[in-house]
């Protein structure tokens, strides 16, 4: 007795927004994923990947990024436990981290390309802001704030990475 329809009790907590997305993965399969994508990105410095885990990745890249601005043994470790190979990780802490000292957050950038043939999912390019080749030109500091208007890049990226060995 006492519950309501839906399954809720009568009385219970309101419902608050999710943290993360879950993207339809045991949250093992879904650390393991990010872990490699994060490992990737960093590697690669662009991914293509579907929306929603574009979205999920962009919030663990930041968050490595601040590991490696903050240069401690402590947050080397930190990162050394999340990203997959050593490389990655001097890379973070030698390369990104420098390049991205005086930006307070928002290290990566995610412009949607289009959709995937097959099953139509929407997709998505991520790269870090303020590289060399990078998609779209970063914005100065005070023109930040809503998104720019995104064209077709699948072709575009698929057409670079064919160039690129």
């Amino acid at each position: 007795g006492g519950r309501a329809a839906g399954g809720h009790q009568l009385g219970a907590m309101p419902s608050y927004p999710k943290k993360f997305a879950r993207l339809s993965r045991t949250s093992a399969h879904r650390q393991a994923m990010l872990r490699t994508m994060v490992t990737q990105l960093i590697k690669h410095e662009r991914i293509t990947t579907t929306v929603p885990k574009a979205k999920a990745l962009r919030r663990v890249a930041d968050k490595m990024v601040t590991h490696g601005k903050k240069a401690t043994l402590h947050h080397r470790r930190l990162a050394s436990a999340y990203v997959r190979d050593r490389e990655g990780v001097s890379k973070l802490f030698d390369e990104l981290a420098p390049r991205y000292r005086d930006r307070p957050g928002g290290y990566t950038r995610v412009i949607r390309a289009g959709f995937r043939t097959g099953d139509n999912a929407p997709m998505a390019v991520i790269e870090w802001v303020d590289r060399e080749g990078e998609l779209r030109p970063a914005r100065p500091v005070e023109a930040r704030g809503g998104a720019g208007g995104e064209g077709d890049l699948l072709e575009e990226v698929a057409a670079e990475q064919a160039g690129a060995p």
